[in-house]
């Protein structure tokens, strides 16, 4: 009997996570970026990405963004819904980052130079930074 059938079994988080997803980003778009002026607010005007969902949520929150008159204030569901895309939104940055790093290598740029534009103090720091880098985009496409 597996965990799904049993009743009484514990739920895997990275499942429940993993069902939530789009229902969070439905429920931030639905909310807060409604309108063509709440899109506005974000890189792609049609469609709100995940980290937008989540930054989003920071700003209103934090009073960086302004909410429109009649949108409803940003509540508890809405703080759990950027919350529970925060790893989705962490391995798309990782991915990112990655991709940069090999592309700044194909470009020639030297470890010492990349170490530079992360803000890292050694060579061996940005080569240590795309081993964790791959090792852990990785580990999310098996995943």
């Amino acid at each position: 009997m597996t965990a799904t059938e049993n009743p009484f079994a514990a739920p895997d988080p990275e499942q429940a996570r993993a069902k939530r997803v789009p229902a969070a980003l439905f429920r931030i778009a639905e909310r807060h970026a409604a309108t063509p002026e709440q899109r506005g607010r974000q890189v792609h005007p049609m469609v709100l990405g995940p980290h937008e969902a989540v930054r989003l949520v920071g700003f209103l929150l934090s009073g960086a963004a302004l909410a429109e008159e009649g949108e409803a204030a940003v509540d508890r569901d809405d703080v759990l819904a950027a919350l529970t895309l925060l790893p989705l939104v962490r391995a798309e940055l990782d991915e990112l980052e990655l991709g940069l790093l090999r592309m700044a290598r194909g470009r020639d740029l030297t470890w010492q130079d990349i170490a530079f534009g992360l803000g890292l103090n050694t060579p061996q720091a940005a080569r240590q930074r795309a081993e964790r880098l791959t090792d852990r985009v990785a580990d999310g496409a098996e995943g």
